[in-house]
């Protein structure tokens, strides 16, 4: 089994998917804020070695994990970014298996989305961090070390007024996410995302900072055909981490701890 740190704390039990793909640790904030309502289990996506990574087998280990530490009972999934999608893609293969699913800006699902998120990225890149992104390209080797220059430089880009500190413990697997989202990419061309979410009957929240480079109200519409129940809830002056965010962080918080005791 993936590895997992577990957070004692009262019935249900909570699933925090951590984003990237290949950021492990990266949800521990959240994870340990809600720990003090909920049971929560925080497992690390497998990384890269061996095989390529895909949609499919992160399915695979989020079931494994879901049947070993909650078994007989249905948890609510809770996923940032990537891990939003990948709490979609588990429910959709498990219907059964969760309660309810919480979608902290949700990555894009459609071509349109991808291309306005872009976009918006292009238009807040000034041309000192243009120069700061060649330079880390050619200089940092190491794929891993380079993906975490990269991201402490574009958080600017995503966060709109992110509070100091990240998880010391979280770390960095640039494979796992070229492979991974190469194979989500895959599945939504060939139609099987997000078609395959109509499967999905319960209680749907996506949670989205408007400061977001993702396009929320976009990516919201292209999920409501298939998920006709799903509430979207739109933070002000909120990037990519509402967790993180110093002006969001209360309301965050208030309103995915309802959503999770009302569902």
């Amino acid at each position: 089994m993936i590895h997992v740190r577990e957070y004692a704390g009262p019935d249900p039990t909570v699933v925090v998917l951590h984003g990237g793909p290949g950021a492990p640790g990266s949800m521990a904030g959240v994870a340990r804020e809600l720990a003090g309502s909920f049971h929560v289990v925080e497992p690390w996506q497998r990384g890269s070695g061996g095989r390529p990574l895909s949609v499919g087998r992160h399915v695979a280990d989020l079931h494994e994990v879901a049947e070993h530490y909650c078994p007989g009972t249905r948890p609510a999934l809770v996923g940032s970014s990537w891990g939003a999608m990948l709490a979609l893609a588990y429910a959709a293969a498990h219907p059964e298996r969760a309660a309810a699913l919480a979608l902290i800006g949700c990555g894009t699902f459609d071509l349109e989305s991808r291309r306005q998120m872009r976009a918006t990225i292009a238009q807040r890149v000034t041309p000192a961090m243009r120069e700061r992104l060649q330079q880390i390209s050619n200089e940092i080797a190491d794929p891993d070390q380079r993906m975490r220059a990269l991201g402490q430089l574009m958080d600017p880009v995503y966060s709109y007024d992110a509070l100091p500190g990240d998880d010391p413990e979280c770390g960095l697997d640039a494979r796992s996410l070229e492979e991974t989202w190469t194979d989500m990419e895959r599945l939504q061309a060939e139609g099987v995302y997000p078609d395959s979410f109509s499967a999905i009957r319960v209680p749907v929240l996506m949670l989205h900072g408007a400061y977001d480079p993702h396009p929320g109200r976009m990516i919201v519409d292209s999920l409501r055909p298939h998920l006709p129940q799903i509430e979207y809830v739109e933070l002000e002056r909120c990037g990519h981490y509402p967790w993180r965010e110093r002006h969001a962080q209360a309301e965050f918080f208030d309103v995915l701890r309802s959503f999770l005791r009302r569902s």
